[in-house]
């Protein structure tokens, strides 16, 4: 069962030192109470967008406590590469702190729906979608007169006719093939360039 689905209490009692069962794991700044605290994972390096948003959701939610119970962590491995967290005090003198309550707090919405900060995610997915549109495109570009910002009226386009060239099925922005960006550029009326 995950930490969102328990009450505070149970949630506690499982969270502190469940580091000490991450295998392949050494604590280099551990605390000297640190049965008392628990390592959670935001985001790693390969990370998709709805991970990363997250962690930016948490990151926001734990700066109150940043020095006192909460201590950002950043470790790495030849496999992984890295990965980036917190570690939460649990427990202070017999009692659940704030910053862990506060977390848990974030974990339970998240086992109701997967996504903290709306407004976040979709910024992020239409930045995603703006650089794939560039790269999507990397061809066609030497057959069209694009102005610039052509990307932004592309998905315009698409998001009137097309939802299906920005949708975002891998979690990395959409990512439209030749033939629809083709479709667009031509009902938006860009010049095609004489081929040489």
């Amino acid at each position: 069962m995950r930490l969102g689905e328990m009450d505070v209490a149970a949630a506690a009692k499982a969270a502190a030192g469940n580091w000490r069962e991450f295998q392949c794991f050494a604590w280099h700044r551990q605390p000297n109470d640190a049965d008392n605290w628990a390592i959670v994972y935001t985001q790693n390096r390969d990370s998709e967008l709805l991970d990363r948003s997250n962690a930016a959701a948490i990151e926001e939610a734990m700066q109150p406590y940043l020095g006192g119970d909460v201590v950002a962590e950043h470790h790495s491995h030849w496999a992984c590469g890295w990965i980036d967290g917190y570690s939460i005090r649990v427990y202070r003198r017999g009692r659940i702190t704030r910053a862990f309550k506060a977390y848990h707090e974030l974990a339970v919405r998240l086992a109701d729906y997967p996504v903290l900060d709306e407004e976040d995610y979709s910024r992020r997915e239409y930045e995603a979608t703006i650089e794939n549109l560039a790269d999507a495109a990397w061809r066609l570009k030497n057959e069209y007169e694009l102005p610039e910002g052509w990307e932004g009226a592309v998905y315009d386009w698409f998001s009137s006719n097309d939802c299906s060239a920005i949708e975002s099925s891998d979690d990395r922005g959409g990512y439209p093939t030749e033939e629809q960006l083709r479709a667009a550029f031509e009902a938006l009326r860009y010049k095609q360039l004489e081929l040489v």
